[in-house]
């Protein structure tokens, strides 16, 4: 049960890896509605990197941002974490590589697997609490922004990159406390020790009848 539980948290761990680049590539973090907006024309779409713009004919224009110290900092916040959740998470895919019981890298030591698999495990905990934390705190400012009556600017709502990243750091969580769990099962886990009879008094050149009657059974006679 074991190895199947590490099998589905690398599989788990790979799959919210993948979407951790998918979520950072996709441009529609937020987008702009028309509710309450004072553009209406055009529709504008932003994420962590880029400001796009696009009208009714389907023509669009993106542009980067220009400053990293000109953005808020709910926004740097969140480039540091996604930029961590893609660094921890590759050290958990390899650590869990290595740490599985059918693998053959890291050689025979079970007990350094597990420990190894574990730090796997605790390595996409922290790439989904690294993303879940990235992505809200993104949308709670989006929301923020929305149901705020005297806010001036352009209301987002939340857009489909940030959708990702929920389902990303969801998986992630789930596929490190599936390996975690798995190695705390494996290491408390008793073995069962084979039976070594005690050495008794071994009588050597005595016939059996001087043997006392205790000893029957146990000892060794030469």
């Amino acid at each position: 049960m074991n190895a199947i539980a590490e099998v589905v948290a690398l599989f788990l761990g790979f799959v919210s890896w993948v979407m951790v680049w998918i979520s950072l590539q996709d441009q529609y973090w937020k987008e702009s509605t028309t509710d309450g907006s004072v553009i209406t024309t055009s529709t504008i779409y932003e994420n962590l990197w880029m400001s796009c713009a696009s009208d009714s004919t389907g023509i669009y224009n993106c542009r980067d941002f220009p400053s990293l110290f000109a953005l808020s900092g709910y926004i740097q916040a969140s480039r540091a974490l996604m930029i961590a959740a893609v660094v921890v998470g590759s050290f958990g895919i390899v650590a869990t590589l290595v740490g599985m019981q059918c693998s053959k890298a890291g050689g025979e030591n079970y007990v350094l697997k597990g420990r190894i698999a574990g730090m796997g495990g605790v390595c996409f905990l922290l790439q989904g609490l690294c993303t879940m934390i990235s992505v809200s705190w993104y949308a709670f400012n989006i929301t923020q922004e929305f149901f705020d009556p005297f806010y001036p600017g352009t209301k987002y709502e939340i857009g489909e990159g940030l959708y990702i990243g929920w389902c990303s750091a969801t998986l992630a969580i789930c596929g490190g406390c599936c390996l975690v769990c798995a190695c705390k099962m494996e290491t408390t886990e008793k073995v069962p020790y084979p039976y070594q009879p005690s050495r008794g008094t071994v009588y050597s050149g005595v016939a059996p009848s001087q043997v006392p009657p205790s000893q029957y059974g146990r000892n060794a006679y030469v």
